[in-house]
């Protein structure tokens, strides 16, 4: 008895859908219902194999372990007669051999793609012989040398896959032309195989081939109707990328120019930022004024003068504060169907917000508004505008008259009792309450004398010199880098503030805790002379988290100094800060216009006068 493959394969599909089957079988609980259910999924499958079109009788049973192994020694036997024969039969034609070939890969590809099984139903001896003909007339040989041996196959498939790297178009033409009519075969494998020809026939592009691609269409479609679009031949190369960066780039700079940036001023010099101080506020240029329809002209003008440092000290930026609010005030229309408070508060915003870009508003400044608009906020609804205009300006001067004059006189009767014949007095900079206190001091005829220490830039001691001479004060002038030499003289010494921190620590000029260390050195008493509306409810102990920067412009003293062209000095960058912090451990007190305490009484009066937090 001769076995065909197709046997052998109807073996195969057998054991295929028995372990199939007992495997499901495991998965499963096992009833009734999924008994029927396994039957009726192998059922069509078997019918439908035997259905199929070239076959005639059922489904062969299985065969024992002998039929088989004397199916694989006639196979044996049939190649190697068929070795033996093959040098003195002629040259087979290539159509043939090619239908071979075609049916066996498409067999293994459709048994390893499906996942149902493919059977091949075994035909009658009458029907094996018609079909077996056709190769044996080709080939001079019966049904059994038709088979084709393993190494064969291999070989044939090395061959193929050389003829493919050969010529792969004539090689799909070929194989395409030669493929059979056979109903076992399903159509649907052909077609991936050809995909994936057509696919392996693209030529593979690079990384840079691809991205080049992608930035031609960007810059065909950037280009839109201006420009011609380019011919579709041209492969994209280095210069069109140019040419598209090019394009692009104009379009980041003008949207980079037109940005608002933080610091327009200091701009030039953002690059060498000290990034410790990034955070801080840069000085501001007259840049900052502006022809805004919304900006009263008293407030432009007072925001200039901020920028410019024309207007200078905690007092006299409260006082010119108040001064411009007081016209924004008076010149101040209700819209129609608007209350007076409200609109009057959102533009006074506005205001302070225009000021505080020329310039970071103070802390005096910043409690004065906040007492302001409590004061809005308080203002009758049953009271004519011109009454409450009126009520805003009383507000207005009695807020500089008690926060500002009073509480200077107070504090200089505190001080008087203090100041003696003979005593020699050291003061930082320039200070207008301190000022007034010398004054004082003079008019009720005490013979003292005052060491102004300055530092730079700013050399505010100058005008603090010139004041005092005018009104006939012996003064002594030195820098701060020669205090160490003049402290052991000073009997005491006063200092201004900018402010008064909630935690003790007195911000004020750069250079008064310097000043405050040496005097501790040499056991001078440090008096603070601060008003109570200076008094902020920030905590901060060191000059880094908030502070002003200043124009590092102004560290420049003429050509021939060393920071002359320090922009062009690579990473050079000079920082002018404005304040420093002095500890409460150098302050022997604060004279305020309430008593003379301590530093750590800052909360007690932030409580007495909950309205004077910042």
């Amino acid at each position: 008895m001769v076995l065909t493959s197709e046997m052998v394969l109807q073996t195969d599909v057998q054991t295929l859908k028995t372990k199939h089957k007992k495997q499901r079988q495991r998965n499963r609980p096992r009833n009734k219902r999924n008994r029927l259910e396994d039957n009726q999924l192998t059922t069509p499958t078997t019918d439908s194999a035997c259905a199929m079109p070239g076959t005639q009788d059922a489904v062969a049973p299985e065969k024992s372990r002998d039929q088989v192994m004397a199916e694989r020694e006639a196979k044996k036997l049939a190649k190697q007669a068929k070795k033996q024969n093959k040098p003195a039969t002629p040259a087979a034609p290539a159509t043939p051999a090619t239908k071979i070939i075609t049916e066996v890969e498409q067999t293994t590809i459709t048994t390893k793609l499906t996942t149902t099984t493919t059977t091949k139903v075994q035909e009658k001896p009458d029907s094996v012989a018609p079909k077996a003909a056709p190769p044996a007339v080709a080939n001079g040989k019966d049904a059994e040398a038709g088979e084709k041996s393993r190494e064969q196959i291999k070989a044939e498939r090395e061959a193929k896959k050389a003829a493919k790297k050969a010529g792969k178009g004539a090689g799909a033409k070929v194989e395409a032309t030669s493929q059979p009519e056979k109903p076992q075969v399903p159509a649907k494998v052909a077609p991936p195989a050809t995909e994936d020809e057509q696919e392996k026939k693209k030529p593979a592009l690079s990384k840079a081939e691809r991205r080049a691609i992608q930035e031609a269409q960007r810059a065909a479609k950037a280009q839109g109707q201006a420009k011609k679009p380019q011919p579709a031949g041209r492969a994209p190369t280095a210069p069109p990328k140019e040419s598209k960066r090019e394009s692009v780039s104009p379009t980041k700079a003008a949207t980079t120019s037109s940005s608002p940036s933080k610091c327009p001023a200091s701009s030039p010099s953002g690059e060498c930022r000290v990034k410790l101080f990034n955070h801080l506020v840069c000085a501001k240029e007259d840049s900052q004024f502006i022809n805004d329809p919304l900006v009263h002209p008293s407030i432009a003008r007072l925001g200039v003068q901020y920028a410019k440092r024309t207007v200078v000290g905690s007092n006299a930026r409260c006082i010119a504060f108040l001064h411009a609010l007081r016209q924004v005030v008076h010149d101040f229309e209700t819209p129609a169907k608007k209350e007076f408070g409200r609109s009057l508060d959102a533009a006074v915003k506005h205001h302070v917000d225009h000021l505080h870009k020329c310039r970071p508003l103070a802390v005096s400044v910043s409690n004065a508004y906040k007492q302001f608009k409590n004061q809005l906020t308080q203002l009758p609804a049953d009271i004519p505008e011109t009454e409450l205009k009126e009520l805003l300006g009383h507000f207005i001067d009695t807020y500089i008259e008690n926060q500002i004059g009073k509480a200077a006189q107070a504090i200089s009767g505190f001080l008087q009792e203090k100041i003696t014949d003979g005593d020699v007095l050291l003061t930082f900079a320039c200070s207008s309450l301190i000022q007034f206190i010398c004054e004082e001091a003079k008019r009720r005829q005490v013979a003292f004398r005052v060491i102004v220490v300055d530092s730079r830039p700013g050399c505010e001691g100058q005008e603090m010199l010139r004041r005092l001479h005018a009104h006939g004060i012996p003064c002594t002038y030195v820098l701060i880098n020669a205090v160490g030499y003049v402290m052991a003289e000073a009997t005491k010494v006063l200092l201004g503030a900018h402010a008064l921190l909630a935690n003790g620590y007195v911000m004020a000029r750069t250079g008064t805790a310097q000043v405050a260390l040496v005097a501790n050195a040499h056991n001078v008493p440090v008096l603070v002379c601060c008003e109570t509306h200076k008094f902020s409810e920030r905590f901060q102990t060191d000059a880094i988290v908030y502070n002003e920067l200043s124009d590092p412009n102004q560290l420049v003293r003429g050509d021939k100094c060393q920071l002359n062209n320090w922009k062009a000095k690579g990473k050079l960058m000079p920082l002018n800060l404005n304040y420093d912090i002095t500890p409460p451990e150098l302050v022997s007190a604060v004279v305020t216009e309430v008593a003379i305490l301590p530093c750590t009484s800052v909360p007690v009066i932030l409580r007495i006068k909950p309205d004077i937090g910042y």
